[in-house]
């Protein structure tokens, strides 16, 4: 158990460190943030942000959480990316301001923390949905990277067995199991429209 513990933890870590580099890989490769939902990665910033901050609350150990900071960072990237390509860098600084905000507020009241946590999972569902719906409704994948999702997908399985084997928190094992779900979703819809367009070119 010890073994598969440290691989699932590990490998989430490597996986974290170039989840995101595909996706502002595209993005950069295509000028264009074409595909990306402003809201869906707002959404995603948030649900990292309370999620990080909950473990580092409960002190829950380092290696369960230690990719956050990591994808936060990647988020914050991909945030400018788009925000650059949209042709305003500054209506960026706003958000940024109020992570860093949320950072001290979330933990200023344990009862804050917890409410914030349970509703961390609709937040990041939230993501997930407003994504797939900018999807939908542009039926174009765009700059949107089938490998970022899929990585994401990929650690949400291994955060399911590692919570499993330490904390074994259902607010959090929930959380994992619905993100799952939500990022094999986003993966297959993104297949289906990158398909579509080849068809049709």
């Amino acid at each position: 158990m010890e073994t598969l513990l440290w691989l699932c933890n590990w490998s989430t870590l490597v996986v974290c460190a170039a989840l995101k580099l595909p996706q502002i890989s595209a993005v950069l490769g295509a000028r264009s943030s074409r595909g990306i939902s402003l809201p869906s990665l707002l959404l995603e910033l948030a649900g990292f942000l309370v999620f990080l901050r909950y473990q580092c609350y409960y002190e829950y150990p380092l290696l369960t959480y230690l990719e956050f900071p990591i994808l936060i960072a990647q988020d914050l990237i991909l945030l400018l990316c788009v925000f650059h390509f949209n042709g305003d860098v500054r209506r960026a600084v706003p958000y940024i301001i109020i992570c860093v905000s949320a950072w001290f507020i979330l933990t200023l009241q344990q009862w804050i923390l917890d409410l914030a946590m349970n509703l961390c999972t609709f937040i990041s569902a939230a993501s997930k949905f407003a994504q797939l719906q900018y999807l939908w409704k542009s039926r174009d994948s765009g700059a949107m990277s089938a490998l970022t999702w899929t990585l994401a997908s990929y650690t949400c399985a291994a955060r399911i067995m590692t919570t499993l084997m330490t904390t074994n928190d259902l607010t959090i094992l929930t959380r994992f199991v619905i993100m799952l779900a939500l990022n094999i979703w986003v993966t297959a819809t993104i297949l289906h429209y990158r398909k579509t367009n080849i068809k049709s070119e």
